[in-house]
Parts: C-alpha cells; structure tokens; sequence
C-alpha cells in the first residue's frame, strides 16, 4: 500500500523536506535518523553513557572513551557537544534495523526530542516514505 504522502525527499537538501504533521512518523522510514545526531553530557547521562560525577572531569576524557566504545564519533571541545555514532548506511547507532524505530526512545537526546521544531528546516522532515 503506497504512503499517504508522495513526496520524496533529500535529507541533505532541506529544501525538498516537507511541512512536519505528526501523523507522518507513522509512515515514515526513520530518515531523520540519518542526520548527525550532537548531544551534550546531560544527554549522554539521561542514555546512561555518563554519569553525574563525570561533569567534572575533562570532557576530551570522556570523548576519548566515548569514542573507543564506538557511541560518539566526534567531539567538539569548544561547543562541548558531542556527535554520535552512525552505522555505514548513515543510521543512527541506536535505530533499530527491522522496525525502523528508536531502540531508546525514552532515553533519547534533546536534539531528536526537538526534531523537526530546531534543527536544519524548523517545522519541516526529511519524509520519506517506507514504501518509497
């Protein structure tokens, strides 16, 4: 059964995205869990990937671990913001491959706690159909 939307669009074009409405998550294939994902260290507590002490060491430290343990791929010292890992088709580390949904969805960073109201196109998804 086709998607009720027929819209295609390009994650890396914001311009193609359309006007978020929630019934679209419904439908969707998860294409804004393709976008890097930045989280701070409030975030990465809430995933249970810190703990509170840890805010008071260096947070290059923890990157470091982060990074060996495959959780972040990058670390911005300046922003203090950390990006989190992708696999090698560009999805997020924790979306589950079968479903297509969140595997800690309650425990997700406030960046896709946000998503679509901040990000790249404020009030828009990159929409994409899982019959598309």
């Amino acid at each position: 059964m086709p998607s009720p939307v027929s819209h295609h669009s390009h994650i890396d074009e914001p311009s193609t995205w359309i006007k978020f409405t929630p019934k679209l998550c419904g439908t969707c294939n998860a294409t804004c869990c393709k976008l890097p994902v930045e989280v701070t260290a409030r975030d990465l507590i809430r995933m249970q990937y810190m703990d509170e002490f840890e805010l008071e060491e260096n947070p290059k430290t923890i990157a470091k671990r982060l990074k060996k343990e495959g959780v972040i791929e990058h670390f911005y010292p300046k922003k203090a913001l950390f990006t989190l890992t992708r696999m090698a088709n560009g999805d997020c580390l924790f979306l589950d491959k079968v479903t297509r949904r969140c595997t800690m969805y309650h425990q997700r960073p406030d960046t896709c706690r946000n998503h679509p109201r901040i990000g790249p196109r404020s009030g828009f998804c990159a929409y994409i159909g899982l019959t598309q």
